[in-house]
């Protein structure tokens, strides 16, 4: 009897992997650590409705150059709306100079593109063709062996005890480095490729993200975009997060390591928050009807304790080394091992179809 490929990480790269067997007619199983679907991506509804969800992960995707995430997005039938950034940005120096506005030129910034319902909603549709049973949540893999044959057997702890699967092949569709220091491997994994894996950081492992949430864009009104560059803090990016109709929201990524926010304490990071963005967007802004904040160096399924530490540049991606006498048996998929667009969504997609094409006999099926 034929074994199944077993898929670790229901993110969108190991969904898609999932997405890809599934239409070759090849048995698969899907082991999740976390209680739900989507890995990075998280969509927090505000207003009682799914169509208006903040994205607390990955928000945006670029149709001019990511045509994999574009034709996804078609094929699935899933409405996008332009991201804003009409008006005046701001530039901020320090907390007690008047920021500076300037408009760019037309055409200087690249076209992005956000999901009505949030990324979540790419997460349920690629989600939903899958056969049901398939996912298996709560699931956290902690070993695979190979015994002298080639058979192997994939452990994992859930809520009820220890459970263990045979497998035809593994795609380890999680953050390498969270391969390299949560799954023990029997026989161990090559040296190099070890390395390998150790030195790719995760993507946003180290970010925090926040989001006030308002009644309105009010910024709009005064010529604004939204959009913030600062070096006063704790803000050091910002950008619109309304949905398309309805509430306004800004979202801005930290400059602050994660050490020192974790030194504060989540209420004070907010507070901190909002009182710089009244500072930018003036005494509207200090009274949110909502605040999100997710700080993914906290979270045990994405960051280990390497990603605390803050990027000094943009990280270099794509496939770990060789796996020696693992060839063939795992594959590695998720956004940092993608060749091109690595850490976006194109590139979680790209790596999902290297990794299910180098499977022996799918590109027959």
């Amino acid at each position: 009897m034929k074994k199944p490929v077993i898929i670790v990480g229901a993110g969108l790269s190991g969904l898609r992997a999932a997405s890809l067997l599934h239409s070759k007619g090849v048995e698969f199983l899907v082991l999740e650590a976390r209680d739900r679907i989507g890995g990075r991506v998280v969509s927090e509804s505000i207003g009682g409705t799914d169509l208006a969800r903040i994205d607390l992960g990955p928000t945006w995707f670029w149709p001019d150059y990511e045509p994999v995430m574009t034709r996804l997005v078609m094929e699935l039938g899933l409405q996008t709306f332009l991201q804003h950034t009409d008006g005046a940005l701001l530039y901020e120096q320090s907390e007690n100079a008047r920021p500076q506005h300037h408009r760019l030129p037309e055409g200087a910034v690249q076209r992005s593109f956000r999901l009505q319902g949030g990324v979540k909603s790419l997460i349920d549709a690629v989600y939903d063709t899958l056969p049901s049973g398939a996912v298996h949540l709560n699931t956290t893999v902690r070993a695979i062996r190979m015994d002298h044959v080639g058979e192997i057997t994939v452990e994992a702890d859930q809520p009820e005890g220890k459970k263990a699967w045979k497998a035809d092949a593994v795609i380890l569709a999680m953050p390498p480095r969270l391969v390299a220091r949560r799954i023990k491997f029997s026989p161990d994994l090559p040296e190099e490729l070890m390395k390998s894996l150790l030195e790719k950081p995760t993507w946003m492992a180290g970010q925090a993200k926040a989001v006030a949430v308002y009644e309105r864009p009010f910024w709009r009104d005064e010529g604004l975009s939204g959009q913030v560059t600062s070096w006063a803090g704790p803000l050091q990016e910002i950008h619109d997060a309304s949905p398309v109709q309805g509430a306004g929201a800004l979202f801005g990524f930290f400059g602050m390591p994660a050490a020192v926010r974790r030194e504060l304490g989540e209420d004070k990071v907010l507070r901190l928050v909002v009182e710089q963005l009244t500072r930018l967007f003036g005494e509207q802004a200090s009274k949110p009807v909502s605040l999100l904040y997710k700080d993914w160096s906290v979270e045990p399924h994405t960051a280990v304790e390497e990603d605390a530490d803050p990027l000094t540049s943009f990280p270099e991606y794509g496939p770990p080394g060789h796996a020696g006498i693992w060839e063939q048996k795992i594959l590695f998929a998720g956004t940092e091992t993608a060749a091109e667009n690595g850490g976006h969504l194109e590139g979680a997609l790209l790596s999902a179809e290297r990794a299910v094409s180098k499977l022996p006999g799918t590109r027959d099926k």
